[in-house]
């Protein structure tokens, strides 16, 4: 089930997106890269932030209603986060919220969706219809790491 965000998930959110990198990233990513990757999640209100300035945040739910995914999409079409929980990796969560957002996105007239997809997720983009237009290598906190430019452009 997709739902959207309630004031209440930011915590959640942020602890998933944590274990998300800790656990997940670490496939990918060295013990440093993902230490600055996993400090750079946002505060708790952050998402309740986002949402008031325009972004939409959709949650894919646990069979207990938790939040298993999720997805944050800016009004421009960026889809500036796509996290899942390591616990529920595997089991369709992040396809179904791209899904989703295509939907949404469409419904709003949004022609193109573009993100940074790390590692990790780029396979995941890939299977959804996402191309890379090209790898971006920068530093955080003076720690190299990568990801990847992709975009998909929707039907009219």
């Amino acid at each position: 089930m997709i739902r959207a965000f309630l004031p209440d998930d930011g915590a959640a959110l942020r602890d998933l997106c944590r274990a998300s990198i800790a656990e997940l990233g670490s496939r990918c990513y060295s013990p440093e890269q993902v230490r600055v990757w996993r400090d750079r999640v946002p505060l708790a209100e952050t998402y309740a932030a986002r949402v008031a300035n325009g972004a939409d945040i959709f949650i894919s739910a646990a069979e207990d209603s938790s939040p298993a995914a999720y997805a944050l999409l800016e009004p421009d079409g960026h889809l500036d986060r796509l996290y899942c929980h390591p616990d529920h990796s595997g089991r369709g969560h992040a396809a179904a919220l791209l899904a989703h957002v295509d939907g949404f996105a469409q419904a709003r007239g949004i022609p193109r969706l573009f993100t940074e997809a790390s590692e990790v997720a780029q396979p995941v983009f890939e299977r959804a219809g996402y191309e890379v237009t090209h790898r971006r290598d920068f530093e955080v906190a003076g720690v190299p790491i990568h990801n990847y430019a992709m975009e998909k452009w929707l039907a009219a």
